[in-house]
């Protein structure tokens, strides 16, 4: 079954290098597969990474990004599809619409809102897509934490967000888990 995986990263400059591995890696693997990719539509940082090796592996990518973003020169105009949106919320309604599985790499805020938005959406049964977060390294350790602790104080119920999240060390372990499909919640 092809699939299209949604991608969340960071698209700062500056990460270090063994994230923008990760993301070829993730890229690479996804195209091996024989899935599509789904992204935010820059060609910078981790985002752009795992487009371009995607692509070079013979992926269709789509990528969605604001027209704020392609006036600033952000944009991939690479992508096999660049839908333009005028808002984030238009840009995350459409990456939702055109994937199968979300999968979160490393990244800063604006991948933990993206991720957050996905997850909270399964766990309330809005969708029963596979959300995955690929943490090689520990990365999103306080996050999972601290989700741990709101179950713990009455704040989210004890089979709602931490069963509606795979979490994966490894690109091929978080790929598998993409490619489950979802019982429903």
């Amino acid at each position: 079954m092809a699939l299209n995986v949604c991608v969340y990263c960071g698209s700062s400059d500056g990460v270090p290098q063994r994230y923008l591995d990760l993301a070829s890696d993730t890229g690479a693997a996804i195209a091996a597969r024989g899935w599509g990719l789904v992204s935010g539509g820059g060609r910078k940082s981790m985002m752009g990474a795992v487009a371009v090796a995607a692509r070079k592996g013979g992926a269709r990518t789509v990528g969605v990004i604001p027209r704020s973003m392609v006036e600033r020169e952000w944009a991939d105009h690479d992508s096999d599809e660049l839908l333009i949106t005028e808002t984030m919320r238009e840009r995350k309604a459409l990456m939702e619409a055109h994937a199968d599985a979300f999968l979160a790499l490393p990244g800063g805020i604006g991948t933990c809102e993206e991720l957050f938005e996905v997850w909270t959406a399964g766990s309330l049964g809005l969708h029963e897509k596979p959300v995955v977060v690929l943490d090689p390294d520990g990365h999103y350790t306080g996050l999972l934490e601290w989700v741990t602790g709101l179950v713990d104080k009455g704040f989210a119920s004890q089979h709602s967000p931490l069963t509606r999240i795979a979490v994966a060390a490894t690109v091929d372990e978080a790929l598998d888990a993409c490619g489950m499909s979802r019982s429903p919640v």
